[in-house]
C-alpha cells in the first residue's frame, strides 16, 4: 500500500497565528481566556487550557480586567462592547480573512446595502460577521437562496452585498452566485473565501480521484474538515472522517492499494503524525515524503528580498496566487508581471506552472507575502543587456516617455535612456513620436553601479542597415523585386530604400500618367514595390522601375482604337507646334497646330482651353514609338468631292508652281493680280 499526503494538510496560516500569539501572551499573563474555542479542535484546547488558556462561552464567564483573546472567528459586536465595559485587555487574533468581510460589511451596510451571508447559519464566523448588519440573511445553498428572494422580492432591485463564509464549499457557493446574479439587479459581490481554504479543498479533490481510500483529520465541529469529507465523498470508494489517531480501526485500510489523507484548516500537526505513525503500524504501506520533511518545509520562513520559487495556484484579473510551500499565501499583483505592455497572462500565465519571484514584502498579520516577478527578470535583465553590450548585439526596447535630452525605455526590467541624438531623428524633432513604440538600439553605455544605462538608436540601424546591405549586394539581380520605403524625393524622381541601399526610380518610372512632380504621387515615407531596371555594383547605384508592363495604358488603347476612329479627348498641354490631349489615362495624342481649326491660327490656346473636352479623329498611330497623331479639323471640314481627293490636288503647295495656259473663255480680269500676289508671297 502506498499513503500520499495533501500538499495543503493542517493548519492554515490564521489558525497558527492565533494559537502562536495564545501560547506567548500566557507566558507573560495569567489567566488568560478565549470566548469560545480559539479553533474548532477540542485536543488543541485542551492542551492550551493545561497552559492556562481557558475557553468560556459567555462574557459574564470572564472576570473583569481579565486578558482576553479573540478567536480566529471573530466574536459579535456586542461581546466586544460588554468586554471593553469589564475593562478587559483585548487580543485580537481574528484570522485577516475574516476581518477582511467585516470591513466589507461594515462599509456596505453604512451605505445602505443588503447584506448576503453564504455560509453556515449559527456558524461562530457566521454570527460575528451578521452583528455588523443592518438587514441581511444567511443562506447555506441554493434552495435557501430560492426561498429568501420569494419571500423577500424587494431584494430584486435593491443594493445587495454578497460575501461568504471563509471556510466555504467554493462549488457550492458558485452555483447560489450564480442564481443571484440573475435575480438581484444590484449586487455586489465579493470572493471572501479564503484562499488557503480553496487551495486545500481543489488538493483534496484531485487526491480522492486517484485514491482508493480517502481519510480526511480534523474536528467534527470543524466546518473547514465537514467540508473536505463532503468534497470527497462522491469522489472516492471509501472516505473516513477521523479526528485523530485513536479512531482508526481494524480493517479501516483494507483492500486500498493507495491511501489518500488530508486534514482540516484546524488540525494540527502533532495529530496528523499521530494518524500517519498509527496508519503505518496497521498495514505495511509507503509514503511519498517523509512527514517531517514536509512539516519542515512547511514552517520555512521566508524574507523580504528573497529569491522563491512557488507554484502558481490560481490567476484572477487582479492578481496571481502563488503556492509557496508554506504557511503565507503568496500573491503576484498583475502590475508586477512585467513591463511589457503587450505581456499576455492568459498566454502566459498557467496553473500548476512553476514561478520564480521576489519578496518584496511579508505581512505577518495578514499572512500573505508579496512577490513581484519583473523586480526578478529586472536582476536578469542586467544580465543580459551587459552580455548584449559585450556581444555588440542590438536589444528590443519599449520606449515609455520623453526626457530631458532624450526618451526612456525599459529592456528586461530595465531603465534606459537614450540620447536625443541617438534617436536617429533630425535635430529639434518631436522625440513623442517614439513613446509606446518598439525600437531595437545598441548598447553604448552601462554604469552598474549608479544604475544607468545608454542606449543609441542610430547606432542599432547604422549596423542594420550595413548587414542589409551586405545581404542585398550579394543577391541582386536584374528584375529583383522588392517592397521599399520612400527616403527622399527630387524633381526628377525619388530615392526609395530597399533595405541597407538606396535606389533611384526616374519620375517616368513612377506613373504611367503624364505627373509633373513626384510629390504628385508620392510622399516621404510610402511604401512602394519597386523592381531593379539596372544596377552598378563598383559604383553602389540602383536604378529602380515601379511600372508594370501588365499595367501599361497603351496595351488598352490599341485594343480599344484604330487609325480613323473618333474619340472624346481633353486637351492636358499646350506646345508652340499644338496641343496634346489626354485620349485615356496614361494615353495621349497630339493635335497639330494645323488641325485644331479650319482656319489659320497663331498658337493652340487661341482656340484651346486646359482641361477642355472636344472631338478628334484619329489620324495616324505609330505602335512603334507609341505616338498619336489627331485632327481636330477633320470633323470640321465637309466631305470633298471625289476627285478633290487626288494627291496631286490635295497638296498643291507641296510642288513648284508651274505656269498653265488657261483656256480663253476662262481667263478673268482678276487672274494677273492673283499670280502676281501668289509671286510675292513666294
Amino acid at each position: 500500500m502506498k499513503i500520499q499526503m495533501a500538499k495543503t494538510a493542517g493548519y492554515c496560516f490564521g489558525v497558527n497565528r492565533a494559537i502562536n500569539m495564545a501560547i506567548e501572551v500566557s507566558q507573560t499573563k495569567r489567566p488568560v481566556y478565549t470566548l469560545g474555542p480559539l479553533i474548532h479542535n477540542r485536543f488543541v484546547t485542551d492542551k492550551l487550557a493545561s497552559q492556562g488558556i481557558h475557553a468560556v462561552n459567555r462574557v459574564c464567564d470572564i472576570p473583569s480586567g481579565a486578558t482576553v483573546i479573540v478567536r480566529t472567528h471573530g466574536i459579535p459586536k456586542s461581546d466586544y462592547e460588554a468586554l471593553r465595559e469589564k475593562g478587559c485587555d483585548i487580543i485580537d487574533a481574528v484570522c485577516p480573512f475574516v476581518a477582511k468581510i467585516h470591513h466589507i460589511v461594515d462599509e456596505k451596510t453604512a451605505e445602505g446595502c443588503f447584506v448576503i451571508i453564504l455560509g453556515t447559519p449559527g456558524h461562530p464566523e457566521v454570527l460575528a460577521t451578521q452583528s455588523r448588519c443592518t438587514a441581511f440573511a444567511v443562506v447555506e445553498n441554493e434552495s435557501e437562496l430560492n426561498a429568501l428572494l420569494e419571500s423577500h422580492p424587494e431584494l430584486k432591485d435593491l443594493p445587495v452585498c454578497v460575501v461568504a463564509q471563509t471556510t466555504a464549499n467554493r462549488d457550492s457557493c458558485q452555483k447560489t452566485i450564480n442564481k443571484l446574479k440573475k435575480a438581484c439587479n444590484n449586487a455586489l459581490i465579493f470572493d471572501t473565501i479564503c484562499n488557503a481554504t480553496v487551495e486545500r479543498q481543489i488538493d483534496a479533490a484531485a487526491l480522492a480521484r486517484k485514491s482508493d481510500i480517502m481519510v480526511v483529520v480534523g474536528d467534527v465541529g470543524s466546518s473547514n474538515t465537514r467540508h473536505l469529507f463532503e468534497i470527497c465523498l462522491p469522489l472516492c470508494p471509501k472516505v473516513f472522517h477521523i479526528q485523530s489517531a485513536a479512531d482508526i480501526v481494524p480493517d479501516m485500510m483494507k483492500d486500498g492499494e493507495t491511501i489518500g489523507l488530508t486534514a482540516g484548516a484546524s488540525t494540527p500537526d502533532w495529530i496528523i503524525k499521530e494518524v500517519l505513525d498509527k496508519m503505518t503500524d496497521e498495514e505495511k504501506v509507503s509514503m511519498d515524503e517523509n512527514f517531517e520533511a514536509m512539516l519542515e518545509k512547511s514552517l520555512k520562513t521566508i524574507h523580504t528580498g528573497e529569491k522563491v520559487v512557488g507554484v502558481v495556484s490560481q490567476v484572477t484579473p487582479t492578481e496571481i496566487h502563488v503556492d509557496l510551500g508554506v504557511k503565507q499565501a503568496g500573491y503576484i499583483p498583475v502590475s508586477e508581471l512585467s513591463d511589457d505592455p503587450d505581456f499576455d497572462i492568459a498566454a502566459n500565465v498557467k496553473a500548476g506552472a512553476e514561478i520564480e519571484c521576489f519578496v518584496m514584502r511579508v505581512n505577518d498579520v495578514e499572512g500573505t507575502v508579496m512577490l513581484s516577478k519583473k523586480r526578478l527578470d529586472s536582476v536578469k535583465g542586467w544580465e543580459k543587456i551587459e552580455a548584449a553590450k559585450e556581444l555588440n548585439e542590438p536589444i528590443t526596447v519599449f520606449i515609455t516617455e520623453e526626457n530631458k535630452g532624450g526618451v526612456v525605455g525599459n529592456a528586461y526590467g530595465v531603465r534606459i535612456f537614450i540620447p536625443a541624438r541617438q534617436t536617429g531623428l533630425p535635430k529639434d524633432a518631436d522625440l513623442s513620436v517614439l513613446i509606446k513604440t518598439k525600437v531595437q538600439v545598441r548598447i553604448i553605455e552601462i554604469n552598474r553601479q549608479r544604475r544607468r544605462v545608454v542606449g543609441s538608436i542610430r547606432a542599432a540601424k547604422f549596423e542594420e542597415r550595413k548587414a542589409a546591405a551586405e545581404k542585398l549586394w550579394e543577391t541582386i539581380e536584374a528584375g529583383s523585386r522588392y517592397k521599399g520605403v520612400v527616403k527622399s524625393i527630387t524633381s526628377y524622381g525619388a530615392f526609395v530604400d530597399i533595405g541597407g541601399v538606396d535606389g533611384m526610380v526616374h519620375i517616368s518610372e513612377l506613373s504611367w500618367n503624364r505627373i509633373s512632380h513626384p510629390s504628385d504621387v508620392l510622399k516621404i515615407g510610402d511604401e512602394l514595390d519597386v523592381f531593379v531596371v539596372s544596377f552598378d555594383k563598383d559604383k553602389k547605384k540602383i536604378s529602380l522601375g515601379h511600372k508594370l508592363a501588365s499595367e501599361d495604358p497603351w496595351v488598352a488603347f490599341a485594343d480599344r482604337f484604330k487609325t480613323g476612329d473618333v474619340v472624346n479627348v481633353k486637351i492636358v498641354k499646350f506646345m508652340p507646334f499644338g496641343a496634346f490631349a489626354e485620349i485615356i489615362p496614361g494615353v495621349d495624342g497630339l493635335i497639330h497646330i494645323s488641325q485644331i481649326a479650319d482656319h489659320r491660327i497663331d498658337k493652340a490656346e487661341s482656340a484651346l482651353t486646359m482641361g477642355q473636352q472636344v472631338d478628334a479623329r484619329i489620324v495616324e498611330i505609330n505602335h512603334e514609338t507609341k505616338k498619336i497623331s489627331l485632327s481636330i479639323r477633320a470633323l470640321l471640314e465637309k466631305p470633298s468631292e471625289p476627285k478633290m481627293e487626288e494627291p496631286e490636288a490635295e497638296e498643291p503647295e507641296a510642288e513648284e508652281p508651274k505656269p498653265e495656259e488657261p483656256e480663253a473663255e476662262e481667263l478673268k480680269p482678276e487672274a494677273p493680280v492673283a499670280a502676281q500676289t501668289q509671286e510675292e508671297d513666294q
